[in-house]
Order: structure tokens, then sequence, then C-alpha cells
């Protein structure tokens, strides 16, 4: 009988040669730099200065110096703009001081939805208690104007039995704008409508079918009120122009800024890309810490190496983020040479993928780049995503899904409201000039317009 043989495990040195690649903290730094938009790299550059004695900003003003003295007229018409004794500048003068400039008076300020409600409040005929009941209902409404508890909790935290809550409420529910104080969107647009003075068509809708209006359901409405679909889209007409947020006017948020930071103009009939210098903080060395890195103490010196070392790998990732959008841009700009030379609405079929393939590099790194940007052009402000769109195909050549959208909007402005296109005829159109465009894409790109169905386009 044979002796089968098996197998023992047992122990050995091997040599094995890999690739692998490995994220150091340089280079980690370099990602998240490039991918910062400009006001987080200008906070992330300020916290860098701070915590880095090796460099500082340079906040020192450039200013220009007068070409020539004033001369006695200008100094008459400086005068003249100075004397602020009959005009509200904002200008002040105390005796034994020069002109102040109060800049806080020429500030504006907005009236909040608080302040216009409780100026109201100071007219009406209320008790203190009622004055103070009515403030704390006031206080607990939203940046839109709705309520944001129920009448009993607010009896509870202030002590007030409900039905005096309740008859406090609807006095701040009489206030302007119409529909304040609301639980909700049916009693926001029922008080407006109550405040209006509509037909009970309206009032109808508003309470048992304001879902079934939403949806577009007319016929449903029509026939559970008894009367024509005509009677109907008249009143959806009318509820159409209440208002949902009757305290949004009031909220209204800051203005964003954005900070192009390249700029493309047109030069020898070509587009031109340059990087805008003032965008970022200028950054420059310390030369008191830089000297005591030749000059100090050993333990200084190798504290002050070890941050030289950061902040040469912070500068660079700067630097290289500023020529990757430069080569970026570039390439864009070569691209949608269309765009650069007539404007919008030539805007070409192109793809992340290419540009990453014309510039030798990975295509995340072009959606880095490009990521909360924004470019100067001649024709305004864009971001520099808008420069990438998938084509769609077409009979003699592919079309960027901007100028698909753009023709969408052209057909639905032109349409007939009596008759309104469906999406099925907008691909047909769309077909017929030459773009072949599903029905389905035709919804898909109508709804990222913000462009409702036909059922609900449909007016008399």
């Amino acid at each position: 009988m044979e002796r089968e043989e098996t197998m023992k495990p047992g122990y050995g040195l091997e040599l094995v040669q890999t690739q692998k690649l490995s994220l150091t903290p340089e280079i980690r730094q370099a990602i998240m730099v490039l991918q910062m938009n400009t006001l987080e790299l200008v906070s992330f550059i300020r916290e860098q200065v701070e915590e880095n004695p090796l460099l500082e900003l340079d906040e020192e003003p450039h200013e220009e110096a007068l070409l020539e003295s004033p001369d006695a007229s200008d100094e008459e018409w400086l005068a003249y703009f100075c004397d602020s004794s009959d005009l509200g500048t904002g200008l002040s003068e105390r005796p034994g001081r020069s002109l102040l400039y109060t800049y806080d008076a020429l500030a504006e300020r907005r009236v909040t939805l608080k302040d216009d409600l409780l100026s109201q409040l100071g007219l009406m005929s209320l008790t203190p208690a009622q004055c103070e009941l009515c403030e704390f209902i006031i206080g607990n409404l939203d940046d839109n104007g709705y309520l944001c508890c129920s009448p009993a909790e607010m009896a509870l935290a202030t002590g007030n039995p409900k039905p005096a809550v309740e008859e406090m409420l609807r006095t701040v529910q009489s206030l302007d704008p119409p529909g304040i104080a609301a639980r909700d969107l049916r009693e926001c647009l029922t008080i407006q409508a109550r405040a209006m003075g509509l037909g009970p068509l309206p009032a109808g809708i508003i309470d048992n079918h304001l879902e079934d209006l939403a949806s577009g359901r007319y016929r449903k409405i029509a026939r559970e009120q008894r009367v024509p679909v005509r009677s109907v889209l008249e009143a959806r007409d009318v509820v159409l122009r209440l208002d949902p947020k009757p305290g949004a006017r009031f909220s209204g948020e800051a203005a964003t800024y954005v900070y192009p930071e390249v700029v493309v103009r047109k030069a020898a009939g070509q587009p031109a890309v340059s990087f805008n210098e003032n965008a970022l903080p200028r950054i420059r060395w310390n030369s008191f810490y830089r000297r005591l890195i030749g000059t100090g103490e050993p333990e200084a010196r190798s504290y002050l190496l070890e941050q030289l070392r950061k902040a040469r790998a912070f500068l660079r990732s700067i630097e290289q983020r500023k020529q990757t959008m430069l080569r970026v841009m570039e390439c864009v700009s070569a691209r949608q040479s269309g765009f650069f030379a007539e404007g919008p609405g030539h805007i070409e079929p192109l793809t992340m993928k290419d540009v990453a393939e014309e510039l030798g590099v990975h295509e995340s790194t072009v959606s880095r780049c490009v990521s909360n940007k924004y470019v100067d052009t001649p024709y305004g402000i864009y971001p520099c995503r808008m420069f990438f769109s998938p084509g769609v195909r077409g009979d003699e050549r592919n079309v960027s899904q901007d100028s698909v959208k753009k023709v969408i909007q052209e057909l639905i402005v032109s349409e007939d409201p009596r008759n309104p296109l469906v999406d099925q005829e907008i691909s047909t159109e769309l077909l017929r000039r030459g773009v072949h465009v599903a029905r389905r894409t035709v919804s898909k790109y109508r709804s990222l317009l913000g462009i409702q169905p036909s059922n609900r386009r449909k007016a008399l």
C-alpha cells in the first residue's frame, strides 16, 4: 500500500517587488489646496501664517503717487465737498478735531420681519400682557413667517391659558403681510384668501384640493366642486398669485461674493488666460525668524527648520494649484473658442476626461481644479464647471447639453399656453432640427430648468 505524501507547512523568505503610491502629508495638502475655492484658500492661508512664524502677509497698500499736485481750483472743490453742514453725508465735525467719517451713518439697515410686525403691533390697542404675548408669538416665527410651535406649547411656556394664546395668534395673523404666523401652507393660503376676499372656489380648492392642484388633477377638482374645468383653471391662476412664504421678503440673505481667480481676455484674436493675483493675499518671508535659522540656538534652529520645511511645502502647493488652474483653463479656452469669440450660447461639448487626456493628468485632478472656481470672461463671471457639458448626438455634429436646454426653453416660451407642448412633441421638434434627444431626456432637462409639465403650464 503506497503512502500518500502530504505537504508540510513551512517558513521562508521571498523578495517581491511591487509598486505602491503613498500619500505623504505634502501630497494630501496639495490635493486639499487644489480643491479649495478662493474664500476657503484665503482662510487656510491666514491659518498657516498664524501657525508658522516664518510666514507673514504682505498687507501694505501699494498706492500710486499723484502725477501732479492739485491746483487752487481743485482745493476749492475739495473744500466744497468736505463742507457737510447742510448735507446728510455722514461727515461730522467736532470742536478741536478734524472731520470724522462716520461710515456707520451711511450703512443701510435692513428691516427684519420682527421689526415690521412689532411696529404694527404698537399701533393696536392692546394691554401690556397682550403685547407681551404677541411679542412671544412673533419671536417664534421662522424666516418664512411660519409659526414654529403650537398654541399649547406657547401656553405652557408663557403660563397663559390656551384660549388667550389663540386669540393673540389671530391678532398676529391679521398683521401684514397676509399669511403671517400660519402653522402650515394651507392655513397660510387660507389667511391670504380671506384677506383678499377671494371667491368660494379658490377657498374651496385651498381647503380640500391643494394636493390635487399641485398634481394638476383639474378634472377631479372640477368634478368634486361641480364646476367647469375652465373655472378650475381660473381659480388655479388666482391661487398661484398667493405668496407661500410671506416672511421671506424680510429675511433676504447677505449677498455672496465670488472672486474669479482666472481671467480670460482676447489678445490678437485668441483668448489669453492669466491668473488674478489680487484674488489671494500676498505671502512673504519673515526676515527676523529667517535670520534665526543660521544664528539662533540649536533648539530654536531645529524648530525653525521644521517650520521652513512646512512653509516650503505649503507655498509649493499654492504654486502647483495656480499652474494647474492655468493649464486647465488654457485647454478649456482653446476648446471653447466659440464661447470666447461669440459669447454665451456657443458652448461646445467637452468633458473633464477630454481635458485630462490632453494634459496628461487624472480626471479627478481636473474635477478638483474647477470645483467652486470662477473665471472672469469678457461676457461676465462664470463658474468653471459651466464649460464642461457632455455632448448630445446630432446629424452633423454633437451639440452640448446647454445648447439643447436653451432650445427647449425657447420652444416652451414660444408655445401656445392653451395647448402647451408635451415632452414627446419637444423631442420630435429637436429631431427635426437634427438633434437626437429621447422623450425621457427632454423631461429630465425640463425638470433641471425648473419648468413644469404641460398639464401644469396650461392656461386659458
